[in-house]
């Protein structure tokens, strides 16, 4: 299974995101590295735990603002060649502007889309470029498109499919950074329904019995921001987890 670690960059630098809350997000402190830096916490995160597929939230971006092209472009020079981020984008030609300063995936959020119009738009980019995040709030679509506000996801999911989206992320922003648990009763109905799709999760994960749990549900990778940077998942824990 993958342990995708999640950098949340604001103005520069990590913060630590709680709920979704963002202006109340503070800076990072992790037990991996000194300070907020994203390329010092990166470099750290492949050096000490192993894990270099690396999730970035450009929360600028997504709060209407300009993408972080330096921090990004910083990232890629220091050697993060498996990055996916998430700015917010909405459009193919936004997509593929990340794609060309050497970000390997592109995040397209339900936060941000316009609708299923946009869905099929962006399925010109090629499925291995890009991956859906199916944001959520306590298991309610998180969305700027009315039919689908606050609503279950399942409408979401079924427009996935009909337009060739093949990776999706299941990130309920109530349970970022509260190590409150994963929602495994969403995740296995989402399974069920959806056994074909590669499945991500991501939010409340607490431990490596968390991660462990969404192994045996068949959830092929999961987001994890907070037990790394508190040292309650260990490099030791990423190992026995592959084994």
């Amino acid at each position: 299974m993958r342990v995708i670690p999640v950098l949340d960059v604001r103005q520069g630098i990590v913060v630590h995101a709680v709920r979704g809350e963002r202006v109340h997000y503070r800076p990072v402190v992790s037990v991996l590295a000194q300070g907020p830096d994203p390329l010092v916490i990166a470099q750290a995160l492949r050096e000490r735990l192993g894990l270099r597929e690396l999730y970035v939230a450009d929360l600028d971006a997504l709060q209407g603002g300009t993408v972080q092209w330096d921090v990004l472009e910083r990232l890629v020079r220091g050697g993060a060649t498996q990055l996916m981020v998430d700015a917010g984008v909405t459009d193919v030609e936004s997509a593929r502007r990340l794609l060309d300063i050497g970000i390997r995936r592109v995040v397209i959020g339900s936060e941000t889309l316009r609708g299923p119009e946009a869905l099929t738009a962006l399925s010109a980019v090629s499925s291995s470029r890009r991956v859906f995040s199916l944001d959520l709030r306590s298991g309610r679509v998180w969305t700027r498109y009315p039919p689908w506000a606050d609503g279950p996801p399942w409408g979401v999911l079924d427009a996935l499919q009909r337009t060739g989206w093949t990776e999706v992320i299941i990130l309920d922003l109530a349970r970022v950074g509260t190590e409150t648990g994963p929602d495994t009763d969403l995740l296995i109905e989402v399974r069920r329904r959806y056994p074909d799709l590669t499945l991500l999760a991501g939010g409340g994960v607490r431990h490596v019995e968390d991660l462990r749990t969404l192994q045996a549900l068949g959830v092929n990778g999961v987001l994890v921001a907070t037990a790394l940077h508190r040292g309650t998942i260990t490099a030791a824990h990423l190992r026995d987890l592959q084994e």
